[in-house]
């Protein structure tokens, strides 16, 4: 399957690297990063726009039951509410890496924060995942990364799917009780022509929806790793995707403009932009972070 004129442009915003959609059910609201242009926007309903200036770039954010958002960023841990103006650096679990910086985050069906770091000149493979605690107790859970993205967890929150992306390649864990991906497997290798599996969500089916950098679209893999669709957007670098709306049926995908020469930019006028598709099938209400 392959569709694209359910595709809508939903805020031109011209992102340099956009990432890390997340929707906000308690406010109907829709927010994501600019990690390279160093923003935060949100969407709310009549398609309304808030936007605000971050002194620090963010990778990914989620929402925390004691409120505002826990972050990652290129300075480690960050408790981030913009409408407070509150930005604050907690503490950096990767000191002795002083050239990562974190990626995409997600939080478990447990109200666990896990996030992946990268080496920020994509060369070296010193990328790692991490879980954060309630209490912020810290822990490396994997190592040996040189682009982090995602991670998405099964419904019933006993696997965790997790990209490589310049590896272009998606493994699979088995989650533990205790919060610990384990199993590591290669759950999808990815080649020429495919793109680079980016930033990545789970449907109601337990299915699997990846960006693809370089690639123009989003996929949906089926939990045995089957193809199952493919939609086609008119930029050619989507980078991360999130299920929201009233009954969690849209599908929103961020995009990034970063290295875009300008024939490229001239063809795709929009890249950098938030789209929107109905993909037909309901995404799983996301947890807060339980800190």
């Amino acid at each position: 399957m392959s569709e694209e004129s359910s595709v809508r442009l939903i805020a031109d915003v011209h992102a340099v690297l956009g990432e890390g959609p997340l929707w906000v059910a308690a406010t109907q609201s829709l927010w994501w990063v600019d990690i390279k242009g160093r923003k935060l926007f949100r969407l709310r309903s009549g398609n309304r726009l808030d936007e605000w200036a971050t002194p620090f770039r963010i990778g990914s954010i989620a929402p925390r039951e004691s409120g505002g958002f826990i972050a990652g960023t290129e300075h480690g841990f960050a408790h981030v509410d913009p409408e407070a103006a509150r930005f604050e650096l907690l503490f950096d679990p990767e000191e002795d890496r002083p050239s990562n910086r974190f990626n995409d985050g997600k939080v478990d069906r447990q109200g666990r924060y896990f996030v992946g770091t990268m080496d920020d000149l994509e060369v070296k493979a010193t990328g790692a995942f991490y879980r954060l605690d309630k209490t912020l107790m810290c822990h490396r859970v994997d190592d040996g990364f040189k682009v982090t993205n995602g991670p998405a967890f099964s419904p019933d929150g006993r696997y965790m799917y997790a990209n490589d992306s310049a590896l272009q390649l998606t493994y699979a864990y088995t989650v533990t009780p205790d919060g610990t991906p384990a199993g590591k497997r290669e759950f999808a290798r990815w080649g020429e022509g495919d793109g680079y599996p980016d930033g990545l969500t789970v449907d109601a089916e337990g299915c699997l929806w990846i960006a693809f950098w370089d690639g123009g679209c989003v996929r949906r893999v089926s939990p045995d790793g089957e193809r199952l669709g493919e939609w086609r957007l008119p930029v050619t670098r989507p980078t991360s995707l999130a299920f929201g709306g009233l009954m969690l049926d849209q599908l929103y995908v961020t995009s990034a403009s970063i290295g875009l020469d300008e024939a490229a930019l001239a063809s795709q006028p929009h890249a950098g932009g938030l789209f929107m598709l109905k993909p037909g099938v309901s995404g799983i209400a996301e947890r807060p972070f339980a800190g």
